[in-house]
């Protein structure tokens, strides 16, 4: 599966954070969330599939030695990101628990995404608990069995899949939902949140198409329709006891503040498990993706390769890469998302940028958002 973006228990208090006041990571120096992605081995044929996995693990996989180099690494940042253990099917890896432990031990929040497959066992669940796994993240892909099915290539994903949350839910490991946003699950929104519900989940998490991997462009929607989405999102969130947030669909953000503003700021701020302080995370601004093969990438839907483990230093290559730096100045990117008013909030999928134009600075094509700046320079040059 697709990389996700699990929501994070409740942080530590940030140097020079006002007490009761909004926390502020400063993501020049430190990333929210570092997916590292240990196996590209896996038992499921996903159509949306970004890491292309595969049945076996590529022989270029990092040694355990070089893994906990990189985890011990992580500890060096000013704020220890979220760790989140992905593939692939990391369940596929021998020494999954002694790397979660590890992990744990140092300080560093370890999380997971793993395949519904009968290797996801209540024994196996347990063992994360026990491990120090502190929040897992399962895919849904449709109101039923046929839809989710039919994206992740396996029959029986879906019965799978619900048995897993009931078992972690047992368990009193929190529950991450991601929903992948395709013509078929569009018309079941609405559908899928209310089969949630009763499932006690801390966040759904809707995925929107970047072509990359297995992902082919028929799986995307149009910019106007993501637009209707974002609108059914923002009921679905008022009318729903879990969090709501979309994973290269920034622009859902610029959504939600404009209906804030709509309504006065009434209403509360449901769009992320830590309130507002994930704003403006994007491809390698908050984000950090480590590939099997030890390859520093700003995303994994963003694969610009920025150094490698164990040769570079991570912290390093996130704080000074050219690449990463740029991608989190927004005031550098072109066309609309350059002089948009909400770029710093939002700043556009730097990913669907690259892979359907081939710019990651570029405008997001997916966004139907007219900024006034933008508006203005036109009507001007067409005086």
């Amino acid at each position: 599966m697709s990389h996700t973006h699990p929501a994070v228990p409740a942080p530590r208090p940030a140097a020079g954070a006002r007490p009761g006041g909004p926390r502020r990571r400063n993501f020049d120096q430190s990333p929210l969330i570092v997916f590292y992605e240990i196996t590209k081995a896996c038992d499921l044929v996903c159509l949306h599939c970004r890491a292309r996995a595969q049945p076996r693990a590529h022989p270029d996989e990092m040694t355990t030695v070089d893994s906990i180099k990189l985890i011990d690494q992580l500890t060096r940042f000013p704020e220890p990101p979220l760790l989140v253990f992905t593939g692939g099917d990391p369940l596929k890896r021998a020494d999954l628990f002694e790397l979660i432990r590890h992990a744990r031990a140092v300080g560093i929040e370890p999380a997971i995404t793993p395949s519904p497959t009968p290797l996801v066992t209540a024994e196996a669940l347990a063992k994360l608990k026990e491990a120090g796994i502190g929040r897992m993240a399962v895919s849904i892909d449709g109101a039923d069995a046929a839809t989710h099915d039919k994206l992740r290539g396996v029959a029986g994903s879906f019965a799978m899949t619900h048995r897993i949350m009931d078992d972690a839910r047992a368990l009193g490991i929190p529950i991450q939902v991601n929903t992948t946003l395709t013509p078929d699950t569009y018309d079941q929104l609405e559908a899928i949140a209310d089969m949630l519900e009763p499932h006690g989940i801390a966040l759904w998490s809707l995925f929107l198409i970047i072509p990359v991997g297995r992902a082919s462009k028929k799986l995307r929607l149009d910019a106007e329709r993501y637009e209707r989405a974002f609108e059914r999102l923002w009921r679905i969130s008022r009318e729903h006891s879990f969090m709501v947030k979309t994973t290269e669909g920034m622009h859902y953000r610029r959504y939600v503040l404009q209906m804030r503003k709509a309504l006065g700021k009434s209403e509360p701020m449901k769009t992320s498990a830590r309130g507002w302080e994930g704003a403006g995370v994007n491809d390698g601004r908050g984000i950090l993706f480590i590939s099997h093969a030890g390859l520093i990438h700003p995303s994994g839907f963003l694969p610009m390769t920025c150094g490698m483990v164990p040769f570079n230093d991570v912290v390093e290559v996130y704080q000074k890469s050219p690449i990463f730096r740029r991608l989190r100045d927004a005031d550098s990117f072109g066309g609309k998302c350059g002089v948009c008013e909400y770029r710093h909030i939002c700043g556009g999928s730097r990913a669907r940028a690259a892979a359907v134009d081939g710019d990651p600075f570029g405008s997001d094509p997916d966004c139907v958002y007219v900024p006034h700046a933008w508006d203005e320079a036109a009507k001007t040059a067409g005086a």
